[in-house]
């Protein structure tokens, strides 16, 4: 049977995410989640939630969440976007303002969201490659370009730029659009926040998945001026007003308020992430630098497919990409110093 509109169906090699194993008992170190709860004050929110409230529609805005953001990182609501995570903020800011002939420009070994974005939007994209340790080489993004995408840290290498290098990015690129993504700062890099003023340019994305236990009610958000947060709202109101829920506004607000236990979790996570590097160094490993809440690792003498297939027959996911340049490294994510102690007990028992 003949069928023609098979031909005008989109053709696209999609994002692939971490697996998630159906047993009852593992240890899931392949999707760099939060392995600590949420703030308390998110339990009382969901203890104490009229769920009356859910038969209306959400606040367009998120204005408690926005507002509480804008107190956090001192600058105004109207320089706070919010969306359903940062996939979603980053979805919307690629068609917001990667709209010319020219191609945007982004790391070779990094989110593998980044291109296909480029490819759902058909927006002109080139990857600039890593130097030989893995690090952002700056003077690869002094070209024509429509638009720069540069994650700090960097996933799934770990490593991080300092601010000075954020600003000679920005002063080299001031015809475009600039995103800083954030999702991973909280652990160690250093924030392009303090450039927000200087570059109108300049929008930063972060997420509430990662450092702040959230990664199951999807909260993500914008920084950056006035001009580029209108130019989201105009984009996301022209196809959903609504994109987060009321729950996740109220649950937001209340992990944004908790600051104390933010940063005692964050510090919890930084001190098993340098317990376990040492860990795998003397097993052989040779672990790049990490400013994340994952490790970035190679062994000397072992297949990386091997190391991950052994994992996983005992329960233990972590990530494994079969990709240029990358195919020997794994990614583990940093869980609690147990789930951690187990992994290198079983890599012993391997090696």
């Amino acid at each position: 049977m003949d069928k023609p509109f098979l031909a005008n169906l989109r053709k696209i090699d999609p994002y692939v995410p971490g697996e998630q194993p159906q047993s009852a008992d593992f240890i899931k170190l392949n999707a760099n989640e939060n392995p600590y709860p949420p703030a308390p004050g998110v339990r009382q929110v969901l203890r104490t939630f009229d769920t009356d409230s859910l038969a209306l529609y959400p606040d367009s805005t998120g204005r408690r969440l926005q507002n509480a953001l804008a107190e956090r990182f001192g600058i105004k609501p109207t320089q706070v976007f919010l969306g359903n995570g940062s996939d979603d903020v980053l979805a919307l800011s690629f068609q917001s303002f990667f709209c010319s002939d020219k191609p945007i420009l982004y790391p070779d070994i990094t989110y593998s969201f980044y291109p296909v974005w480029c490819e759902l939007f058909r927006i002109p994209h080139e990857a600039v490659p890593l130097d030989e340790d893995f690090c952002v080489n700056i003077r690869g993004y002094d070209r024509p370009n429509g638009g720069v995408v540069l994650p700090n840290p960097n996933a799934p290498t770990g490593r991080g730029v300092s601010i000075d290098v954020l600003e000679d990015l920005l002063q080299h690129n001031a015809d475009c659009v600039v995103i800083i993504d954030e999702a991973y700062v909280d652990f160690g890099a250093q924030s392009a926040l303090p450039l927000l003023d200087q570059y109108e340019n300049l929008l930063i994305v972060q997420t509430m998945s990662k450092s702040r236990s959230l990664a199951g009610l999807r909260i993500g958000y914008a920084l950056g001026s006035e001009t580029l947060i209108n130019t989201l709202e105009a984009v996301k109101n022209a196809y959903n007003s609504y994109t987060l829920d009321t729950l996740a506004i109220a649950v937001g607000e209340a992990a944004v308020r908790d600051e104390a236990y933010f940063r005692e979790t964050c510090r919890r996570i930084v001190a098993t992430r340098e317990r376990t590097a040492d860990a795998l160094r003397e097993l052989g490993f040779v672990v790049h630098p990490s400013l994340t809440n994952f490790l970035f690792v190679m062994h000397t003498k072992k297949d990386a497919s091997v190391i991950f297939d052994f994992l996983r027959q005992k329960n233990i996911y972590i990530r494994y990409f079969k990709l240029p340049r990358i195919d020997n490294y794994l990614r583990v994510t940093i869980g609690t110093d147990e789930q951690m102690d187990r992994m290198i007990a079983v890599l012993k028992e391997f090696l």
